[in-house]
């Protein structure tokens, strides 16, 4: 049965909440609806940045002391006016959507521990916009020992199966993090790959108070301290074989120290596409092609060091394919609730390296 699924994603980047609609059986993509955007507020940025710090001495997943409590709050009125929004600009009704796919805003990572955090209330959000939600993707392939992300892979496995062509392909998704699904027939391979927007994005803000590199311009004024990256890419995460996840904030502490703006913006864009060709090695043959979305295909910068690193494999943005850029992880997750919903997979033991293949997701009901 074709479900018609709405995805809410709000990425470790830290932008904002993407909507995107999706008709699907779970399985296959029947048809791409609308999407849209609903940004922070620099309020709401600056919140979600003390959840995060806060969200580090969280004693158990549960817990919402302090910041946290208003971040939660602030996360779930944000996605409901999203909603709210998109429903009104494409003249859609509740009753045209079958289920929302809430993935929440990841305040804590670390598998490790079994902890994933995703701060939102379903609940209260299912109430609001009087349609089911599935909710908290991650928690049980974390709990059975997975690394609990990435899981967009078998969205990527779905979206590649219109291609014609030879693999293997790598589908990355540069957000704050990035993240890789490798696909050659039936083999599906994914990991985390290191730090993806998160690094350069929190340098712009501590050193010029904006929020982002827009284009990549800073970034291309400077020079890359090739040194430094040499260095950081010794941090045994990399060494490590996929599958793998990362907290947002596991490479926060790799500072630059007395440099400028410009050089800056370049070393730590440099930095992620070495951590992106890093992953190359570990994988069972080198990729034929890379299909690249998330907000890190507008940073031309990293788009133009990325060809470098991993050349003569060709480079591609997701949109060149008639896929979204922008709403490619919303709707993800409106597939991965459609999934959710039938009781298929959403993770496997070689993309996030859970025991045997795992659904998930919990629905909140209006």
């Amino acid at each position: 049965m074709i479900l018609t699924a709405v995805g809410l994603m709000s990425g470790t980047s830290l932008d904002g909440v993407d909507v995107a609609l999706i008709e699907t059986d779970g399985k296959r993509i029947k048809a791409f609806g609308p999407s849209g955007y609903r940004p922070y507020s620099e309020f709401e940025r600056r919140l979600l940045l003390q959840a995060l710090a806060e969200a580090a001495y969280l004693p158990q997943r549960d817990a919402r002391p302090g910041i946290l409590q208003e971040a939660e709050r602030t996360v779930t009125v944000a996605h409901a006016e999203a909603m709210a929004s998109f429903i009104a600009q494409n003249r859609i009704t509740c009753e045209d959507i079958d289920i929302v796919g809430f993935h929440g805003q990841t305040v804590l990572h670390r598998p490790a521990e079994r902890m994933t955090v995703q701060i939102g209330d379903a609940a209260a959000l299912a109430k609001a916009i009087h349609i089911p939600v599935m909710h908290d993707f991650r928690a049980a392939d974390v709990a059975a020992g997975g690394q609990g992300a990435p899981l967009v892979p078998v969205y990527h496995r779905a979206l590649a199966a219109s291609l014609e062509r030879e693999g293997p392909i790598v589908v990355l998704n540069i957000g704050g993090v990035s993240n890789i699904t490798y696909i050659d027939g039936d083999t599906l391979i994914a990991c985390d790959t290191g730090p993806g927007n998160a690094l350069v994005d929190d340098f712009m803000y501590r050193a010029l108070g904006q929020p982002f590199d827009a284009d990549g311009r800073m970034a291309s004024q400077g020079q890359v301290d090739e040194a430094w990256i040499e260095q950081a890419l010794k941090h045994p995460f990399f060494a490590l074989p996929p599958p793998k996840s990362l907290d947002r904030n596991d490479f926060a502490g790799l500072m630059l120290r007395d440099v400028s703006p410009p050089d800056g913006a370049a070393t730590l864009t440099a930095f992620t596409a070495a951590a992106i060709a890093k992953v190359v090695p570990l994988l069972p043959k080198r990729p034929r092609s890379w299909v690249v979305a998330g907000g890190g295909v507008r940073n031309f910068t990293m788009m133009r060091m990325l060809r470098e690193r991993v050349r003569p494999a060709p480079v591609e943005a997701a949109e060149t394919l008639g896929w979204s850029t922008d709403a490619i992880e919303a709707q993800a997750f409106g597939f991965l609730a459609a999934r959710g919903l039938k009781g298929l997979p959403l993770s496997y033991p070689a993309t996030t390296g859970v025991p045997i293949p795992m659904t998930g997701g919990v629905i909140a009901r209006p």
